[in-house]
């Protein structure tokens, strides 16, 4: 179990945050942010909540989708097709100092709660948007989910093997490293407004952020003209650096200057290919692939991977197996790290999720918090943010606000 971490020591403490977003992007985002201290308010759709509760599998009838980017979180219930939801809203974000959401661009404003009208009453808010392709250009206000983003990103084209289809990631990494961007760009808004006392818009195009991670791929177009394509494992600059067949199962490995290629030869027992005139650059063995990729596939298929593991490690050359989730989630590593946790949960008695990555040595956030039942805090959030007494509250529940 997951020790309860001082609340109040964690960075963001103090930091209240209105979320309206769904699915994922904006979940992992504010999870972030509930994880370092920030008190998150997930505003939900009365009756039904966030879309993910309802997606297999289920454990103690919530959703295990859900629950593995909502820790952290109260969950209040509105209806803001209600004016007075729409109300509620209002005043909650006059209280808070952050607004997330991701609704279709114009959507907000529709509903009269966008960033121009909040300010006006919070001039301190910070509002953040995440959106498929942004809120300019020619395609903006576009819908965008993560498969759809990675396909339009160029993410796809360079995934996958030349002689195959394009293939997505493994992971919905569109939405999850969006849902990275859109915290880091609210921390430097919190940052700025210490200086400034003024709160801002920060704006999050899923499209933007994949396009930036194209970097060295985007750099060899700019530089040379020519269009990167899928390789499968291999590295287009870089040689050895992609995957390798041991004689047991597959292996990892990365050769990315000469030193590293000197120590590689001496844990394969081959010095000959350290002088071999086809391979003692960096260029050559990129130049000399495909000789160079089944010679070394031949010797790894000698032995097995923990031996290569062993013998490469010894020499300080970077390699690793290719786990599966389930070694992954079982990792001793991990779990030693406090990557592995596992929390309390009112119906599904317990639920284990992923830890914290960022490490603040000093005032560290922790998962410790677990994620909330639909609706469970509505009553605390009206009462104890808005003032609002017990009887007002049944009445909002009654009209189906609430």
């Amino acid at each position: 179990m997951a020790r309860p971490a001082k609340r109040s020591n964690k960075p963001l403490a103090g930091v209240r945050v209105l979320d309206l977003t769904r699915v994922l992007a904006g979940p992992f985002a504010s999870m972030m942010l509930g994880d370092m201290g920030a008190t998150v308010i997930k505003v939900e759709e009365t009756g039904k909540g966030d879309d993910t509760r309802k997606w297999p599998p289920f454990v103690g009838g919530e959703a295990s989708y859900f629950m593995s980017v909502n820790r952290a979180k109260k969950s209040l219930t509105l209806n803001l097709k209600a004016p007075a939801g729409v109300t509620i809203l209002k005043r909650l974000a006059a209280k808070s100092d952050v607004l997330l959401e991701n609704f279709r661009t114009g959507t907000m404003e529709k509903l009269g709660v966008g960033y121009a009208t909040l300010r006006r009453a919070n001039p301190r808010l910070i509002y953040c948007a995440i959106s498929g392709f942004g809120e300019s250009g020619p395609q903006a206000g576009r819908g965008g989910y993560d498969l759809i983003v990675q396909g339009e990103a160029g993410l796809m084209d360079i995934t996958g093997f030349a002689d195959g289809p394009p293939v997505k990631v493994g992971t919905s990494v569109a939405d999850l490293v969006s849902g990275m961007a859109a915290a880091h760009g609210i921390v430097l808004a919190l940052l700025a407004r210490g200086r400034t006392k003024r709160g801002q818009k920060v704006e999050i195009s899923m499209l933007d952020v994949m396009a930036s991670l194209l970097t060295y791929q985007a750099g060899l177009y700019f530089a040379t003209g020519q269009k990167p394509g899928r390789r499968g494992n291999a590295h287009p600059s870089i040689v050895p650096y992609e995957v390798f067949k041991a004689a047991d199962a597959y292996l990892t490995l990365g050769v990315a200057n000469n030193g590293l290629w000197r120590q590689c030869c001496a844990a394969l027992e081959r010095p000959d290919l350290v002088t071999d005139s086809r391979f003692d650059t960096e260029a050559k063995r990129v130049e000399q692939r495909a000789v160079l990729i089944p010679l070394l596939n031949e010797i790894f298929g000698t032995r097995d991977v923990d031996e290569w593991l062993k013998r490469l490690d010894a020499v300080g050359v970077p390699a690793g197996r290719i786990n599966t989730v389930a070694e992954v989630c079982e990792s001793e590593h991990l779990k030693a790290r406090n990557m592995i946790v596992t929390l309390p949960h009112p119906t599904a008695k317990t639920v284990t999720v992923l830890g914290v990555p960022i490490r603040l040595h000093a005032t560290p956030g922790a998962a410790d918090t677990p994620p909330p039942l639909l609706g469970q805090h509505t009553d605390e959030i009206l009462r104890t943010v808005l003032g609002m007494k017990p009887a007002a509250i049944e009445k909002l529940r009654a009209d189906g606000v609430i």
